[in-house]
């Protein structure tokens, strides 16, 4: 594998303007016809796939992946952008401007990363407006705590690329059953399958299953293009169409998350290996790219906008509310990705293999 730092992986841009899309349009108020939540779960496979692939760039250079490394790169990208949002819409909630009453424990519970949890026990009351997107970012750290550790013990006992696949995908298969166990038999409430980390990691393992065993980056295919084009990927669309469709709460709170990643593989095989095809285009026309790229303050800042402007313009339309917020989303998001993400990113590549 042939591979540098500073690379770029066709199309996961594009996916990401996708996701964030999705989030967006379920929070501007289209929930009931637009699965913002599987926009979120795209990010979580994005992520994974993302990050074990940076990870299997580090030890096939260096011969190993430095956990102390990780850490740093992982922190310097995720929280400077995290904590300023969260400062900011906290002090716009006390100061009127979002109108929201504070909870401390509840903002510290954001501000330590177990959110997630505390929105399952306690519910958004609390916390500072348009700042219920950071449990999902709960779920994500909860994972890096742990993810390295694995991946560095299956390289330890020297498995292969598929048998380390078989062993994150078992873990997915073992995450599905405990969902089983808490929907059947103890009866928990939807946020709980939702939120939990525990519920929620293998939506992030799937994609790194597919890092490990079958790259499309980097790893030579299984399978012909003819293949992927006209079986996997109407299956998999199929699948994910499926998860949209079946209404009943069992399913969607046990099956769904498991059934969307397995549908997300030949998405992402699709969109990495062969971006000139097709609809796999548009994910890479600069537009959509650009998006993709300040996606990440998008997400933290988007609903905090919408609920500012629907305060400002109360009574006005909700696709006026979602243009103004969509568009004070994009500027303020790009002058994060100007003014502290790219500093970032220079002083992540010190620490980069």
């Amino acid at each position: 594998m042939v591979a540098k730092v500073g690379f770029h992986i066709p199309s996961l841009d594009g996916i990401r303007t996708f996701s964030f899309g999705l989030v967006f349009a379920a929070h501007a108020g289209l929930e009931y016809i637009v699965p913002g939540g599987f926009g979120v779960t795209v990010f979580f496979f994005l992520s994974g796939f993302l990050i074990t692939t940076l990870m299997r760039m580090e030890l096939e250079k260096t011969g190993s992946v430095s956990l102390r490394k990780f850490y740093i790169r992982r922190a310097l990208r995720i929280l400077p952008p995290f904590y300023l949002v969260l400062g900011a819409a906290v002090v716009l909630t006390a100061a009127g401007v979002l109108q929201g009453t504070l909870s401390p424990p509840a903002v510290a519970a954001q501000a330590l990363h177990y959110a997630n949890f505390w929105i399952v026990s306690h519910g958004f009351g609390g916390i500072a407006p348009g700042t219920g997107v950071y449990w999902s970012l709960a779920v994500e750290e909860h994972f890096y705590l742990l993810f390295p550790l694995c991946y560095l013990v299956l390289q330890r006992v020297r498995l292969p690329g598929r048998r380390q696949a078989a062993v994150l995908l078992g873990l997915c298969a073992l995450i599905f059953l405990w969902r089983c166990v808490l929907v059947l038999w103890l009866r928990v409430p939807s946020e709980r399958t939702y939120m939990a980390s525990d519920t929620r990691f293998d939506s992030i393992l799937f994609g790194c299953a597919l890092a490990v065993g079958g790259n499309p980056m980097f790893d030579p295919p299984h399978f012909s293009e003819a293949w992927w084009k006209r079986a996997f990927l109407p299956l998999g669309i199929a699948a994910l169409l499926a998860t949209f469709l079946i209404r009943g709460p069992v399913f969607r709170e046990t099956l769904r998350y498991s059934l969307q990643g397995i549908g997300l593989v030949p998405v992402f095989v699709c969109a990495i290996r062969f971006p000139d095809w097709g609809p796999m285009r548009i994910l890479n026309l600069r537009p959509v790219a650009f998006v993709g790229v300040i996606s990440y303050s998008l997400y933290l800042i988007h609903q905090v906008l919408l609920y500012a402007v629907g305060n400002q313009l109360a009574g006005s339309h909700k696709i006026l509310v979602a243009a103004i917020s969509l568009a004070l989303a994009l500027g303020v998001a790009w002058t994060i990705q100007v003014c502290v993400e790219r500093p970032c990113a220079r002083l992540r590549r010190r620490f980069s293999a």
